[in-house]
């Protein structure tokens, strides 16, 4: 077992989502929920970020507080995902790019311009929503997503653990042992906060994610794109097949225009495995679209 330990973690993840402002956009006959992070009343300019499969805001827990500094920050629950209601056509990815979408008009207005980024399975959204609101989207980012070089990367099935149900100490290895299959490369850095995460995205996944990135949704949105993209994939993804550069290299031929990174050493849940890197770049990737003078 892993004995690498986070003070509080729950701590952690109030204390982040208690500076948020909480936003209900309409999910079918549902809701969909955002939180906001904004220091400026609206001044500073917005990202969106989009989660992965399985997951919930709390996927980009490493990346809000330094993006906050500098942008006003959009993080939903995916529908299907954390506390967001089920979409009504729950495996068609414009389908749920478009409630998405609608909700960022919602709360931003309609004519307000943004950056969206996606970590796996968001990167599916990201790209459909750069289709759909090609007038006000400045650019896309994906991090780890499938599905960018045909058929072939696709990825490969990674061997889960059964966790519903089992509780305690038992539940919390099993966790780790998934985390450090799917989601993280070096085991030391699966810390109880990263548990915690896992747990409380696992509970509240309804939404089968895998079928939607295998659809080809995200390749034929970002052949449709128009706006500037960027990508990265840690080294050592484990879900993908091939392995990250390979992946690198497949859409970096398919896009010779887009800014496609490889982070050294580093799983899938790059973000939060390689923090450092992942903010760094992504601030770098994000200044090329940031609207002049703010």
């Amino acid at each position: 077992m892993n004995d690498n330990v986070t003070p509080d973690p729950q701590a952690q993840l109030d204390g982040l989502q208690g500076k948020a402002i909480r936003h209900e956009t309409p999910c079918g006959d549902g809701r969909m929920v955002w939180h906001e992070w904004d220091t400026s009343g609206g001044k500073l300019p917005v990202v969106v970020l989009f989660h992965g499969g399985a997951g919930s805001w709390r996927h980009w827990v490493r990346t809000i507080p330094v993006l906050m500094k500098t942008y006003r920050v959009l993080a939903p629950d995916l529908p299907g995902l954390g506390e967001s209601d089920f979409p009504p056509d729950g495996d068609n990815a414009d389908a749920i790019a478009t409630i998405v979408a609608d909700g960022i008009a919602a709360i931003i207005g309609p004519t307000t311009g943004y950056d969206v980024v996606g970590f796996s399975f968001g990167g599916t959204m990201a790209a459909c929503v750069g289709v759909l609101r090609a007038k006000t989207v400045r650019s896309v980012t994906i991090i780890g997503s499938a599905g960018v070089g045909g058929q072939a990367s696709l990825g490969s099935a990674v061997r889960l653990e059964k966790v519903r149900h089992l509780e305690g100490q038992e539940r919390r290895d099993t966790h780790r042992t998934n985390l450090s299959r799917l989601m993280i490369a070096d085991t030391d850095k699966i810390d109880d906060l990263a548990v915690a995460i896992q747990d409380w995205n696992t509970i509240r996944s309804r939404l089968k994610t895998p079928a939607i990135s295998r659809s080809g949704a995200i390749i034929k949105a970002i052949d449709a794109l128009r706006v500037p993209l960027n990508g990265m994939w840690g080294e050592l993804d484990a879900p993908a097949n091939p392995k990250g550069p390979e992946r690198v290299a497949s859409l970096r031929a398919r896009k010779p225009d887009a800014d496609i990174r490889l982070v050294p050493r580093t799983g899938h849940w790059a973000a939060y495995e390689s923090p450092g890197y992942v903010n760094s770049t992504l601030l770098e990737m994000l200044a090329r679209t940031r609207p002049p003078g703010v």
